[in-house]
């Protein structure tokens, strides 16, 4: 059967049964990510992006108000390099397309080739072997077929033969794919699309197409390439949204941050992607170019690692209100879904995209107190889907349910996750105790402990832990709703230094207060003698918010008491001290 032309629905359909087959194929994209780094996710960022056109874009009479919401929901979702090239591509399309309500294969291939600029602009350093070669060569090979076919079907085949061999020779064109044995992952998702496309204009069906239609069969893989060095360790992306943006000023900011800059949208809407070692400055400084939201770092690094050199078969999740030092969670490969907190409208990620001085610095001077959130069941979801295709099975201690829903969100995206057992485990506690419980469980990993004894044995350890909290004032506890007004004006009118810690079920609450800090530490040190003379102490680290010289006492007063140094003392984390402000000392005690 013919078809003559695309409306709004056709175009509509026609895209979701593309993504359908990117997503059917993400596990082989990953495997044969290898540029421009080997992080082995080019397959979860394709296929999140096409979820979230799946999820965002609606069908319109209108083909150019269908792709502009085809767009739209690309250009908000999009993710990874790819992900965003692919995004702007779209955006190209539905600025070009007519605003007819039925499109020819002649008006379509005219957009097409028209739409391939905005992709290419996007790129700050093109390079040649990749998704962009393969979207160009396909556009150029619909052009100029352009008057030959009036039929859809015919166009979009003889055009997918010219996208399949331009994706052979991006082995020819990257040494880097020659030395694997690969084609570029890229490129390789992008002809995906087009046969999915293909599939359902012919079948009219979403189904990924039969193993003898896929092209590049599964079975050619040759060994990866695994010997990169990562110059740049952090995949950085952001969504800036106002009224008038200036993506060339933001161009310009993003890439002397690193390399691989794609920075794609219009004056209302632009997304940016960059490879860089220095997230929190960069994005500290876009912060003033544009209103920031649906940011995502991830740690090419650890995803390198997770792929070629893991020290365990399980891996180790947890949140960032876990505090370990940074040192600790590079030697041990824990991965760590960073918590979301604002201040007004400008989001960031958790020691990721604001540093504890940057935080602190901004809790005391911004007329706005910083609020935190759940990240998006999307975060565990991608970073589930990513660990399964690479770990035998995933243990996730999370923060406490009574303080957060991170544990609740944990649950639903491992609940998506088929084919891997992923524990998720509420740890009813926060910062050092929670990066304790981590530790153990990491090492207890990576001596080759069975997936179900270590679940065992950290559920076990949970009521084990212990956090007493020197607070220095309670107005950071009031300003976040910890503490109700009337109570922080009492205590703020007596003086009062309440000491906090944890329930049995994880939830806040005081259990001392004095008049003095000097006060408040000897009834820390008091409890502390007690309990390790009752029950033994496994281990202990402290952790404070701006106040290294108290911490460091603290760490000397409990050497000299236990016979036993903290195994660290560190910064707090900044959603941490959004609820209890600068200035405080907390004690994270494991006892046997």
């Amino acid at each position: 059967m013919k078809i003559r032309y695309l409306n709004g629905s056709r175009l509509y359909f026609a895209v979701l049964a593309g993504g359908n087959a990117v997503i059917e194929d993400q596990s082989y994209l990953n495997k044969i990510n290898v540029f421009p780094v080997p992080d082995a996710d080019t397959g979860t960022n394709l296929a999140s992006t096409m979820r979230a056109i799946a999820d965002g874009a609606e069908a319109h009479r209108s083909i150019k108000a269908t792709l502009k919401s085809i767009a739209n929901a690309a250009l908000s979702g999009a993710q990874g390099n790819s992900g965003l090239i692919f995004a702007q591509f779209i955006h190209g399309l539905s600025k070009e397309i007519s605003h007819e309500s039925k499109l020819t294969t002649h008006a379509f291939a005219e957009s097409v080739k028209r739409a391939v600029q905005y992709a290419h602009k996007a790129i700050v350093h093109p390079v040649e072997g990749t998704m962009i070669t393969v979207i160009r060569d396909w556009a150029e090979a619909v052009y100029e077929r352009r008057s030959q076919t009036s039929d859809f079907v015919e166009l979009m085949t003889d055009s997918l033969h010219a996208a399949r061999n331009s994706l052979t020779e991006t082995t020819q064109k990257l040494q880097v794919l020659a030395r694997a044995g690969v084609v570029d992952a890229g490129a390789k998702g992008f002809v995906d699309f087009l046969e999915g496309i293909l599939h359902y204009i012919k079948k009219g069906k979403f189904a990924r197409p039969q193993k003898a239609e896929i092209f590049w069969a599964q079975e050619e893989i040759k060994t990866p390439f695994k010997d990169k060095s990562l110059e740049f360790r952090y995949c950085s992306e952001a969504l800036l949204t106002g009224s008038d943006l200036d993506p060339d000023a933001i161009r310009s900011v993003v890439q002397r941050f690193g390399e691989s800059v794609v920075v794609a949208g219009s004056e209302e809407r632009v997304r940016i992607h960059v490879h860089t070692n220095r997230p929190a400055e960069l994005f500290f400084e876009l912060k003033d170019h544009g209103l920031m939201s649906q940011i995502k770092v991830d740690d090419m690094r650890r995803q390198y690692e997770a792929v070629h050199q893991r020290k365990a078969k399980i891996a180790i999740v947890t949140d960032s209100a876990c505090d370990l030092p940074p040192e600790v969670l590079d030697e041990r490969q824990i991965h760590v879904i960073p918590l979301t907190l604002s201040f007004g409208d400008q989001q960031f990620l958790d020691k990721v995209t604001i540093r504890p001085d940057q935080f602190y610095s901004l809790l005391e001077t911004s007329p706005v107190h910083p609020k935190t959130a759940v990240p998006p069941v999307m975060t565990a979801q991608n970073l589930f889907s990513f660990l399964a295709s690479h770990y035998d099975s995933i243990i996730a201690i999370i923060l406490s349910d009574k303080l957060s829903g991170v544990h609740n969100m944990c649950l639903k995206a491992a609940a998506q996750i088929a084919g891997k057992k992923i524990s998720v485990i509420d740890s009813r506690t926060i910062s050092a105790p929670l990066g304790l419980l981590v530790a153990k469980a990491s090492d207890m990993a990576e001596a080759g402990v069975p997936h179900a004894e270590i679940a065992r044995t950290i559920e076990a350890a949970v009521p084990k832990t212990q956090l007493l909290v020197d607070v220095a004032t309670m107005k950071y506890l009031v300003r976040s709703g910890r503490v109700s007004p009337v109570k922080g004006w009492i205590g703020r009118l007596l003086k009062v230094k309440p000491i906090i810690t944890l329930d049995e079920s994880g939830k806040a609450t005081e259990i001392g207060k004095s008049f003095s800090r000097k006060a408040n530490m000897a009834k820390i040190l008091a409890k502390v003698r007690k309990k390790a003379a009752e029950r033994g102490l496994e281990g202990y680290a402290v952790v404070h918010a701006r106040n290294p010289e108290r911490a460091a006492v603290y760490g000397k007063r409990l050497t000299e008491l236990l016979g036993l140094a903290p195994a660290y003392i560190m910064d707090v984390a900044p959603v941490i001290g959004v609820h209890t402000g600068v200035g405080i000392v907390g004690v994270a005690l494991l006892y046997k």
